[in-house]
């Protein structure tokens, strides 16, 4: 996962207008974006290398899926919260309470970037490389764009 990340910050700065998702496993991670099946292996080894020297910020990124969950649970959360109570017959109080639901979601929401974060750094995220290696790469079909999937070894 911190692999895919890596990959993903230094392709990003390289390619600034291209769209670049990833999906990591445990036999390596699939990147989808137009990109040149060796550029990818070479920025990937270069991610590797970058990572066991200590650049651990490469491995947490923006859109990662944790930050998107975790803000997705709060503002699912705050929400509820501020909307639940009453009778199911009450429409009237939960609408008066509407613009409460809308500040506590924001506050959610605020509140989910550094906590997503957080999360990846503590939780989904190890920075450690260990002894991952990268063992090939391969272009795969895919509709609506170039796949490549990248398998590692630990």
């Amino acid at each position: 996962h911190a692999l895919e990340h890596a990959t993903i910050h230094l392709l990003s700065r390289r390619h600034p207008q291209t769209q670049i998702i990833g999906r990591s496993d445990r036999r390596g991670f699939y990147l989808y974006g137009e990109l040149a099946t060796d550029e990818i292996y070479s920025t990937a080894q270069e991610a590797l290398k970058r990572l066991r020297a200590g650049e651990h910020r490469l491995a947490i990124h923006p859109n990662c899926g944790t930050n998107l969950v975790t803000a997705a649970l709060l503002a699912g959360l705050a929400s509820f919260a501020s909307l639940s109570g009453g009778s199911k017959e009450n429409w009237r109080g939960r609408i008066e309470r509407l613009p409460l639901a809308i500040f506590m979601t924001t506050l959610a929401l605020i509140i989910a970037q550094p906590l997503g974060r957080s999360a990846q750094k503590h939780l989904t995220t190890d920075s450690d490389p260990g002894d991952l290696e990268i063992i090939g790469i391969r272009k795969v079909s895919s509709i609506g764009g170039t796949t490549h999937r990248v398998f590692t070894s630990q």
